[in-house]
């Protein structure tokens, strides 16, 4: 039994849902769909950015994750976040692939869809966006994951210690600041 007010580590939530526990699933949902449903709007640019099409596109990451389980490691500190990460941005990927394929919902005239860039592509551009990707795919596990809590998701340093499984906010921000300095070496030119 947990303190009342501490949260448990993904991992524990995990690990009780493996074994059946439905409230597992519910504190996993809660937890992250806010920080899910607010990175995927970052990342759908304007034209593919409706709310019911993002809020979808968000159960369907929960879901895949949650029944793809056996094929995660749940033991890994703060790499279900990353998981439902790259479900969803595939997911995004896949979507912005196929919204050329879909009719306007509005009448040509009144709304022409948007070329812009997702939000993040606008600051950074593409080509620093795609070097970024390939920077953070080189980080080890719990670098990577602490730099995609911090930098994509916005966790607290407190969030981040309690899913990395580090002793104290302070720890995290250690983590954090060791990772975000080793992916700015990787991504030098």
């Amino acid at each position: 039994m947990t303190e009342p007010g501490k949260l448990l580590a993904t991992t524990q939530l995990l690990a009780r849902y493996r074994d059946g526990e439905q409230a597992a699933a519910d504190d996993l949902f809660r937890r992250y769909m806010p920080k899910l449903r607010r990175w995927a709007r970052g990342r759908l640019p304007a034209y593919g950015r409706d709310l019911s099409e993002t809020e979808d596109l968000v159960q369907v990451t929960f879901y895949r994750a949650l029944n793809r389980l056996k094929d995660f490691d749940t033991q890994q500190p703060g790499g279900f976040l990353a998981y439902l990460r790259t479900i969803l941005l595939n997911l995004v990927r896949e979507e912005i692939r196929n919204s050329g394929r879909r009719p306007a919902k509005a009448p040509l005239e009144m709304s022409l869809p948007s070329n812009q860039a997702a939000p993040l592509e606008q600051v950074i551009g593409s080509e620093q966006l795609a070097v970024y990707e390939r920077a953070l795919s080189k980080l080890p596990d719990m670098k990577r994951n602490a730099v995609i809590m911090r930098l994509e998701f916005g966790m607290s340093f407190e969030e981040i210690a309690t899913e990395l499984e580090r002793p104290s906010a302070n720890a995290a921000r250690m983590t954090v600041s060791r990772a975000v300095d080793e992916l700015a070496t990787l991504m030098a030119p």
